[in-house]
């Protein structure tokens, strides 16, 4: 069972700009070129921060009105984040402007593992990079979404396949998959709960699916088992079967 690899959606001709970009040069290649962020590199190529549209408006934002009254000093400023807020509102170029360190991803991560370092550190877009840090490409929200694009069909033939006779080598017919809009219905019997958990898991895994509907039933309940003898009663069972 193959998931969608961060390579196979990622942008390999990536916009960027240099530590000493200049602040307007910065705003021009967005512009330009209709990104709405960018990696900064440095000559070897690897990535040293990310700047995006929300850290240009900052200096604006933190531009006093000619004839408004004075900001007054605030202990908050002196917070980490305050005063990192403080340098981009004074920034004069990329790597001034620049959030560092990097969150990054390699072209070999999964859409899922993508997904969830995007979650984790709220962002939108992350520089793809090989084992030496160097920049191949960029992959961004929008990209990761291209795979609930996938048709129900093709959905339905993953979870055969992968999970019913590759996973679990049951024969196809043994777990009823009717898929619509993404979501996966399994119904029929399996002969142990944990297979039930293993079907329901690795379902829900795959790449285009919304959601799992759990219809499954089974013989056995094999959960006050330990591991191996989960193991040893799988296999024996396997065996009995082809009697």
């Amino acid at each position: 069972m193959k998931h969608t690899k961060i390579g196979a959606l990622m942008v390999a001709d990536v916009v960027t700009a240099r530590y000493e970009t200049p602040f307007k040069d910065v705003a021009r290649l967005l512009g330009e070129h209709r990104v709405s962020g960018l990696p900064v590199v440095d000559k070897d190529g690897k990535v040293m921060g990310v700047i995006s549209e929300t850290d240009l408006m900052v200096r604006q934002a933190e531009t006093s009105e000619p004839y408004g009254p004075k900001r007054h000093f605030r202990f908050a400023e002196l917070t980490r984040g305050a005063r990192r807020q403080a340098a981009k509102a004074h920034a004069r170029t990329a790597g001034q402007l620049m959030t560092e360190p990097p969150v990054t991803v390699h072209a070999d991560d999964t859409v899922a593992e993508a997904a969830r370092t995007m979650a984790l550190h709220h962002v939108e877009r992350l520089p793809v990079v090989d084992e030496e840090a160097r920049l191949v490409g960029i992959v961004t929200r929008g990209d990761l979404l291209q795979v609930f694009l996938r048709t129900d069909d093709e959905i339905q033939a993953d979870v055969v396949k992968g999970v019913v006779v590759d996973s679990l080598w049951l024969a196809p017919q043994t777990i009823g998959v009717d898929v619509h809009d993404g979501v996966v219905t399994l119904n029929g019997q399996l002969e142990r709960l944990s297979e039930k958990h293993v079907a329901l898991r690795m379902t829900s895994q795959l790449d285009g699916v919304v959601g799992v509907v759990d219809q499954l039933s089974y013989r056995i309940d094999d959960s006050h088992l330990k591991p191996a003898e989960q193991a040893l009663h799988g296999v024996a069972d396997d065996w009995l079967r082809k009697l």
